[in-house]
Protein backbone atom coordinates (compact mmCIF):
# COMPACT_ATOMS: atom_id res chain seq x y z
CA UNK A 1 0.00 0.00 0.00
CA UNK A 2 2.53 2.49 0.99
CA UNK A 3 5.12 1.62 -2.21
CA UNK A 4 1.57 2.14 -4.67
CA UNK A 5 1.05 5.68 -2.27
CA UNK A 6 3.98 6.59 -3.52
CA UNK A 7 3.26 5.69 -6.83
CA UNK A 8 0.60 7.59 -7.16
CA UNK A 9 2.25 10.40 -5.69
CA UNK A 10 5.46 10.62 -8.02
CA UNK A 11 2.74 10.17 -10.68
CA UNK A 12 0.94 13.60 -9.63
CA UNK A 13 4.33 15.39 -9.75
CA UNK A 14 5.70 17.71 -12.69
CA UNK A 15 7.76 15.34 -14.73
CA UNK A 16 10.12 18.45 -15.32
CA UNK A 17 10.13 21.53 -17.67
CA UNK A 18 10.48 20.77 -21.24
CA UNK A 19 8.68 23.36 -22.98
CA UNK A 20 7.78 26.42 -22.89
CA UNK A 21 3.99 24.95 -23.81
CA UNK A 22 4.22 23.02 -20.41
CA UNK A 23 3.34 26.53 -18.91
CA UNK A 24 0.06 28.76 -19.40
CA UNK A 25 0.09 32.17 -18.35
CA UNK A 26 -0.92 31.42 -14.65
CA UNK A 27 2.12 29.00 -14.68
CA UNK A 28 4.27 31.74 -16.22
CA UNK A 29 2.83 34.10 -13.34
CA UNK A 30 3.59 31.97 -10.92
CA UNK A 31 7.69 31.95 -11.74
CA UNK A 32 7.52 35.52 -11.96
CA UNK A 33 6.21 35.62 -8.13
CA UNK A 34 8.83 33.40 -6.79
CA UNK A 35 11.59 35.11 -9.24
CA UNK A 36 10.76 38.12 -7.45
CA UNK A 37 11.12 36.85 -3.80
CA UNK A 38 14.55 35.21 -4.80
CA UNK A 39 15.80 38.51 -6.27
CA UNK A 40 15.16 40.28 -3.21
CA UNK A 41 17.32 37.11 -1.41
CA UNK A 42 20.09 37.64 -4.19
CA UNK A 43 20.24 41.22 -3.21
CA UNK A 44 21.02 40.47 0.11
CA UNK A 45 24.58 40.11 2.00
CA UNK A 46 24.45 36.68 2.45
CA UNK A 47 22.33 35.70 -0.77
CA UNK A 48 21.47 31.79 0.49
CA UNK A 49 18.28 30.19 1.55
CA UNK A 50 18.81 26.63 3.40
CA UNK A 51 14.99 25.67 0.93
CA UNK A 52 16.29 22.67 -0.46
CA UNK A 53 19.33 21.56 1.63
CA UNK A 54 20.16 18.13 1.10
CA UNK A 55 19.28 18.00 -2.72
CA UNK A 56 21.39 17.55 -5.42
CA UNK A 57 21.68 19.01 -9.15
CA UNK A 58 23.18 16.86 -11.89
CA UNK A 59 24.05 19.37 -14.63
CA UNK A 60 24.58 17.21 -17.83
CA UNK A 61 25.32 19.68 -20.82
CA UNK A 62 26.53 17.55 -24.09
CA UNK A 63 26.87 21.45 -25.47
CA UNK A 64 29.42 24.11 -24.59
CA UNK A 65 27.72 26.87 -22.59
CA UNK A 66 29.13 29.28 -20.53
CA UNK A 67 25.51 31.45 -18.93
CA UNK A 68 23.15 28.65 -18.76
CA UNK A 69 25.31 26.06 -16.96
CA UNK A 70 26.54 28.55 -14.51
CA UNK A 71 23.19 30.12 -13.84
CA UNK A 72 22.03 27.06 -12.72
CA UNK A 73 25.10 26.21 -10.50
CA UNK A 74 24.28 29.17 -9.09
CA UNK A 75 20.71 29.35 -8.67
CA UNK A 76 21.05 25.77 -6.80
CA UNK A 77 23.43 26.55 -4.54
CA UNK A 78 21.97 29.72 -3.57
CA UNK A 79 18.99 26.96 -2.81
CA UNK A 80 21.76 25.27 -0.25
CA UNK A 81 21.73 22.39 -3.19
CA UNK A 82 24.68 20.31 -3.99
CA UNK A 83 25.54 20.35 -7.67
CA UNK A 84 27.25 17.91 -10.07
CA UNK A 85 28.25 19.10 -13.51
CA UNK A 86 29.27 16.63 -15.86
CA UNK A 87 30.99 17.42 -18.86
CA UNK A 88 29.85 15.10 -21.89
CA UNK A 89 33.30 15.32 -23.34
CA UNK A 90 34.94 14.16 -20.04
CA UNK A 91 32.88 11.63 -19.90
CA UNK A 92 32.00 7.66 -20.03
CA UNK A 93 29.86 8.93 -22.98
CA UNK A 94 33.39 9.31 -24.73
CA UNK A 95 34.08 5.66 -24.07
CA UNK A 96 30.85 4.14 -25.53
CA UNK A 97 28.59 4.55 -22.63
CA UNK A 98 24.92 5.69 -23.44
CA UNK A 99 23.14 8.87 -23.10
CA UNK A 100 20.45 6.57 -21.02
CA UNK A 101 23.18 4.55 -18.42
CA UNK A 102 24.96 7.68 -17.85
CA UNK A 103 21.58 9.78 -16.49
CA UNK A 104 20.67 6.59 -14.84
CA UNK A 105 23.69 6.00 -13.30
CA UNK A 106 24.10 9.64 -12.09
CA UNK A 107 20.63 9.45 -10.18
CA UNK A 108 21.35 6.05 -8.99
CA UNK A 109 24.51 7.73 -7.12
CA UNK A 110 21.92 10.25 -5.60
CA UNK A 111 21.49 13.06 -8.30
CA UNK A 112 17.42 14.70 -7.21
CA UNK A 113 17.12 16.46 -10.59
CA UNK A 114 18.58 16.84 -13.52
CA UNK A 115 19.61 19.93 -16.10
CA UNK A 116 20.30 18.32 -19.51
CA UNK A 117 21.35 20.11 -22.65
CA UNK A 118 21.94 18.40 -26.17
CA UNK A 119 22.28 19.07 -29.24
CA UNK A 120 19.34 16.68 -30.47
CA UNK A 121 16.14 17.76 -29.95
CA UNK A 122 13.63 15.67 -28.07
CA UNK A 123 16.37 14.43 -25.28
CA UNK A 124 15.41 16.41 -22.08
CA UNK A 125 12.00 14.93 -22.95
CA UNK A 126 13.07 11.48 -23.15
CA UNK A 127 15.16 11.65 -20.19
CA UNK A 128 11.83 12.25 -18.28
CA UNK A 129 10.56 8.68 -19.58
CA UNK A 130 14.33 7.00 -18.01
CA UNK A 131 13.58 8.94 -14.91
CA UNK A 132 11.62 9.30 -12.08
CA UNK A 133 12.91 12.63 -10.86
CA UNK A 134 12.59 16.43 -12.53
CA UNK A 135 14.10 16.86 -15.91
CA UNK A 136 14.82 20.69 -16.78
CA UNK A 137 15.56 21.27 -20.76
CA UNK A 138 18.73 23.54 -20.71
CA UNK A 139 18.66 23.36 -24.19
CA UNK A 140 18.02 20.77 -27.21
CA UNK A 141 18.85 21.31 -30.72
CA UNK A 142 16.83 23.71 -32.58
CA UNK A 143 14.39 22.59 -30.28
CA UNK A 144 13.61 25.02 -27.05
CA UNK A 145 15.41 26.75 -23.86
CA UNK A 146 12.17 27.37 -21.94
CA UNK A 147 13.99 28.99 -19.03
CA UNK A 148 15.54 31.11 -21.39
CA UNK A 149 12.28 32.43 -22.36
CA UNK A 150 11.15 32.66 -18.93
CA UNK A 151 14.19 34.60 -17.98
CA UNK A 152 13.88 37.40 -20.61
CA UNK A 153 10.35 37.55 -20.35
CA UNK A 154 11.01 38.48 -16.62
CA UNK A 155 13.36 40.94 -17.74
CA UNK A 156 11.03 42.83 -19.97
CA UNK A 157 8.29 42.51 -17.38
CA UNK A 158 11.11 44.50 -14.68
CA UNK A 159 11.58 47.09 -16.98
CA UNK A 160 8.37 47.72 -18.83
CA UNK A 161 6.20 47.45 -15.05
CA UNK A 162 9.17 48.53 -12.99
CA UNK A 163 6.36 49.40 -9.74
CA UNK A 164 5.43 45.88 -9.66
CA UNK A 165 9.11 44.52 -11.11
CA UNK A 166 10.83 46.51 -7.77
CA UNK A 167 8.26 44.70 -5.64
CA UNK A 168 5.47 47.00 -4.74
CA UNK A 169 2.83 44.32 -5.38
CA UNK A 170 4.93 41.75 -3.39
CA UNK A 171 5.93 40.72 -0.19
CA UNK A 172 9.89 40.24 0.03
CA UNK A 173 11.09 36.79 1.18
CA UNK A 174 12.14 38.12 4.55
CA UNK A 175 8.57 39.23 5.48
CA UNK A 176 6.14 36.65 4.55
CA UNK A 177 4.59 34.57 7.22
CA UNK A 178 2.92 31.23 7.17
CA UNK A 179 -0.46 31.36 8.09
CA UNK A 180 -2.29 28.66 10.82
CA UNK A 181 -5.32 27.68 8.48
CA UNK A 182 -3.32 26.42 5.78
CA UNK A 183 -4.18 29.09 3.26
CA UNK A 184 -1.77 31.95 2.06
CA UNK A 185 -1.10 34.37 4.67
CA UNK A 186 -2.05 38.06 5.09
CA UNK A 187 0.05 41.32 5.62
CA UNK A 188 -1.50 44.82 6.02
CA UNK A 189 -0.29 47.12 2.72
CA UNK A 190 0.42 50.96 3.59
CA UNK A 191 -2.88 51.82 3.43
CA UNK A 192 -4.32 48.69 5.76
CA UNK A 193 -5.77 47.13 3.36
CA UNK A 194 -4.65 43.12 3.41
CA UNK A 195 -3.20 41.35 0.39
CA UNK A 196 -2.42 37.87 0.19
CA UNK A 197 1.03 37.01 0.33
CA UNK A 198 2.09 34.81 -2.22
CA UNK A 199 0.18 36.75 -5.14
CA UNK A 200 2.93 38.68 -5.57
CA UNK A 201 2.65 39.25 -9.30
CA UNK A 202 -0.42 41.30 -10.17
CA UNK A 203 -2.95 41.44 -13.03
CA UNK A 204 -1.90 44.51 -14.36
CA UNK A 205 1.82 43.70 -14.24
CA UNK A 206 1.28 41.10 -17.28
CA UNK A 207 -0.88 43.68 -18.97
CA UNK A 208 2.34 45.55 -20.27
CA UNK A 209 3.13 42.86 -22.56
CA UNK A 210 -0.49 43.12 -24.08
CA UNK A 211 1.12 46.31 -25.32
CA UNK A 212 4.61 45.50 -26.66
CA UNK A 213 5.85 44.37 -30.31
CA UNK A 214 9.14 42.75 -30.55
CA UNK A 215 11.33 41.93 -33.22
CA UNK A 216 13.72 39.08 -32.64
CA UNK A 217 16.60 39.72 -35.42
CA UNK A 218 18.93 36.65 -36.86
CA UNK A 219 18.71 33.42 -36.87
CA UNK A 220 15.09 32.24 -36.40
CA UNK A 221 15.14 29.01 -38.21
CA UNK A 222 18.03 27.27 -36.25
CA UNK A 223 16.76 29.23 -32.96
CA UNK A 224 15.59 27.30 -29.76
CA UNK A 225 15.43 30.60 -27.93
CA UNK A 226 13.35 32.01 -30.73
CA UNK A 227 11.16 29.32 -30.76
CA UNK A 228 10.49 29.35 -26.70
CA UNK A 229 10.87 32.92 -26.68
CA UNK A 230 7.71 33.46 -29.61
CA UNK A 231 5.56 31.03 -27.25
CA UNK A 232 5.96 32.62 -24.18
CA UNK A 233 5.54 36.29 -25.70
CA UNK A 234 2.20 34.55 -27.24
CA UNK A 235 0.83 33.45 -24.74
CA UNK A 236 1.26 36.44 -22.28
CA UNK A 237 -0.23 38.54 -25.40
CA UNK A 238 2.89 40.13 -26.83
CA UNK A 239 3.37 40.69 -30.54
CA UNK A 240 6.18 39.28 -32.53
CA UNK A 241 7.59 39.89 -35.81
CA UNK A 242 10.33 37.50 -37.06
CA UNK A 243 13.11 39.38 -39.42
CA UNK A 244 15.88 37.92 -41.17
CA UNK A 245 16.84 36.72 -44.31
CA UNK A 246 14.41 34.32 -46.22
CA UNK A 247 16.67 31.53 -46.06
CA UNK A 248 17.09 31.95 -41.95
CA UNK A 249 13.38 32.49 -41.70
CA UNK A 250 11.01 29.79 -40.72
CA UNK A 251 9.94 27.73 -44.35
CA UNK A 252 6.34 27.47 -43.00
CA UNK A 253 4.75 29.76 -40.56
CA UNK A 254 2.83 26.90 -39.11
CA UNK A 255 3.31 27.02 -35.05
CA UNK A 256 4.83 30.90 -35.30
CA UNK A 257 2.04 33.03 -33.93
CA UNK A 258 4.16 36.21 -35.58
CA UNK A 259 4.70 38.35 -38.45
CA UNK A 260 7.62 37.85 -40.74
CA UNK A 261 9.22 40.91 -42.23
CA UNK A 262 12.81 40.53 -44.46
CA UNK A 263 13.29 44.42 -43.98
CA UNK A 264 15.02 45.44 -40.65
CA UNK A 265 14.65 49.10 -41.81
CA UNK A 266 11.05 49.30 -41.74
CA UNK A 267 10.39 47.13 -38.49
CA UNK A 268 12.85 49.11 -36.08
CA UNK A 269 10.85 52.23 -35.98
CA UNK A 270 7.94 50.51 -34.40
CA UNK A 271 9.33 48.23 -31.99
CA UNK A 272 9.42 48.10 -28.23
CA UNK A 273 12.05 45.32 -27.86
CA UNK A 274 14.70 44.03 -30.43
CA UNK A 275 15.79 40.95 -29.52
CA UNK A 276 18.78 39.72 -31.14
CA UNK A 277 19.54 36.48 -32.48
CA UNK A 278 23.54 34.97 -33.48
CA UNK A 279 24.52 33.14 -36.56
CA UNK A 280 24.47 29.94 -35.05
CA UNK A 281 27.61 28.94 -37.29
CA UNK A 282 27.97 25.50 -35.45
CA UNK A 283 24.57 24.41 -36.80
CA UNK A 284 26.34 25.51 -40.67
CA UNK A 285 24.07 28.56 -40.65
CA UNK A 286 27.58 30.29 -42.73
CA UNK A 287 25.83 28.62 -45.92
CA UNK A 288 22.61 30.49 -45.55
CA UNK A 289 24.12 33.66 -46.01
CA UNK A 290 26.70 34.77 -48.71
CA UNK A 291 28.95 36.37 -46.30
CA UNK A 292 28.80 37.48 -42.54
CA UNK A 293 30.12 40.85 -43.74
CA UNK A 294 27.17 41.30 -46.09
CA UNK A 295 24.98 39.90 -43.36
CA UNK A 296 25.99 42.45 -41.26
CA UNK A 297 25.00 45.26 -43.37
CA UNK A 298 21.62 44.44 -43.85
CA UNK A 299 20.79 42.60 -40.63
CA UNK A 300 23.57 43.74 -37.75
CA UNK A 301 22.44 46.61 -35.38
CA UNK A 302 24.96 49.06 -35.62
CA UNK A 303 24.85 52.98 -34.53
CA UNK A 304 22.10 53.94 -37.58
CA UNK A 305 19.78 51.18 -36.79
CA UNK A 306 19.97 51.97 -33.10
CA UNK A 307 19.34 55.46 -33.56
CA UNK A 308 16.02 54.18 -35.67
CA UNK A 309 14.46 52.70 -32.62
CA UNK A 310 12.16 54.55 -30.21
CA UNK A 311 13.41 56.44 -27.54
CA UNK A 312 11.84 53.78 -24.95
CA UNK A 313 13.18 51.20 -26.73
CA UNK A 314 15.24 48.02 -25.60
CA UNK A 315 17.88 45.58 -26.52
CA UNK A 316 18.08 41.93 -25.90
CA UNK A 317 20.27 39.38 -26.73
CA UNK A 318 20.56 35.71 -25.14
CA UNK A 319 23.88 35.44 -25.93
CA UNK A 320 27.53 34.60 -27.07
CA UNK A 321 27.30 37.66 -28.73
CA UNK A 322 29.47 37.52 -32.16
CA UNK A 323 30.36 41.63 -31.96
CA UNK A 324 30.86 43.16 -35.22
CA UNK A 325 28.47 40.40 -36.63
CA UNK A 326 24.93 40.47 -35.19
CA UNK A 327 25.50 43.76 -33.20
CA UNK A 328 28.04 46.68 -33.13
CA UNK A 329 29.89 46.94 -29.79
CA UNK A 330 28.81 50.60 -28.90
CA UNK A 331 25.07 48.92 -29.30
CA UNK A 332 25.89 46.09 -26.96
CA UNK A 333 26.96 48.57 -24.29
CA UNK A 334 24.68 51.28 -24.65
CA UNK A 335 21.80 52.26 -22.27
CA UNK A 336 18.99 50.79 -24.27
CA UNK A 337 21.16 46.92 -23.70
CA UNK A 338 19.50 45.14 -21.09
CA UNK A 339 21.78 41.70 -21.84
CA UNK A 340 23.95 41.59 -19.02
CA UNK A 341 20.43 42.38 -16.73
CA UNK A 342 19.19 39.58 -18.29
CA UNK A 343 21.78 37.37 -17.27
CA UNK A 344 21.22 38.59 -13.75
CA UNK A 345 17.24 37.26 -13.96
CA UNK A 346 18.22 33.98 -15.35
CA UNK A 347 19.37 33.07 -11.32
CA UNK A 348 16.05 33.92 -9.78
CA UNK A 349 13.81 32.03 -12.34
CA UNK A 350 15.70 29.51 -12.73
CA UNK A 351 15.75 29.03 -8.55
CA UNK A 352 11.95 29.65 -8.70
CA UNK A 353 11.73 26.97 -11.69
CA UNK A 354 14.53 24.45 -8.86
CA UNK A 355 11.71 25.22 -6.21
CA UNK A 356 8.84 24.40 -7.92
CA UNK A 357 9.88 21.25 -9.07
CA UNK A 358 11.89 19.84 -5.67
CA UNK A 359 10.42 21.61 -2.82
CA UNK A 360 6.97 22.47 -3.87
CA UNK A 361 6.20 20.01 -6.70
CA UNK A 362 2.25 19.64 -6.42
CA UNK A 363 1.97 19.02 -9.90
CA UNK A 364 1.01 22.44 -11.47
CA UNK A 365 2.85 25.28 -11.96
CA UNK A 366 -0.49 27.32 -10.87
CA UNK A 367 -0.26 28.64 -7.12
CA UNK A 368 -2.25 26.23 -4.75
CA UNK A 369 -3.38 26.55 -1.52
CA UNK A 370 0.11 26.27 -0.14
CA UNK A 371 1.80 28.76 -1.97
CA UNK A 372 4.94 30.70 -0.80
CA UNK A 373 3.36 32.21 2.55
CA UNK A 374 1.27 28.99 3.12
CA UNK A 375 2.66 26.54 5.54
CA UNK A 376 3.01 23.20 4.38
CA UNK A 377 1.72 20.43 6.52
CA UNK A 378 2.21 16.82 7.10
CA UNK A 379 -0.76 14.16 6.85
CA UNK A 380 -1.77 14.96 10.73
CA UNK A 381 -2.68 18.30 9.69
CA UNK A 382 0.49 19.90 12.37
CA UNK A 383 2.64 22.07 11.22
CA UNK A 384 5.61 20.21 9.49
CA UNK A 385 7.91 23.87 9.08
CA UNK A 386 11.62 24.47 10.60
CA UNK A 387 12.69 27.45 12.33
CA UNK A 388 15.10 28.54 9.06
CA UNK A 389 12.04 28.02 6.98
CA UNK A 390 9.76 30.16 8.19
CA UNK A 391 12.31 32.62 9.00
CA UNK A 392 12.92 32.78 4.89
CA UNK A 393 8.73 32.51 4.34
CA UNK A 394 8.90 29.07 2.01
CA UNK A 395 7.64 25.66 2.63
CA UNK A 396 10.00 23.06 3.50
CA UNK A 397 11.32 20.39 0.23
CA UNK A 398 9.22 18.12 -0.13
CA UNK A 399 10.46 15.17 -1.43
CA UNK A 400 10.75 15.10 -4.99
Amino acid sequence: MAQQDAMASAASRLAGLISIRDLDIAGIKRIMQLSDSFSEVLGRDIPKLPTLRGKTLAIVFAEDSTRTRTSFEIAAKRLSMDVVTLNASQSSLKKGETLRDTLKNLHAIGADAFAVRHSSAGVPAQATRWLPVPVINAGDGCHEHPTQALLDCYTIRQHFAPAIGAGQSREPVSSLRYARNGTAGTEPDSSGSTASIGSGVAQTDLECFKKLRVAIVGDIEHSRVARSLVAALDILGARTVLVAPKTLLPRSQAGWPSEMSTSLDEVLPSVDVCYILRLQRERGTGMYVPTLREYYSYYGIDERRYAMLPDHAVIMHPGPLNRGVEIDNTVADSPKSLILRQATSGVAVRMAVLYLLLGHNTGTWKADDRSVGALPRDNTGRDTTTESTSQIGLPEAADA
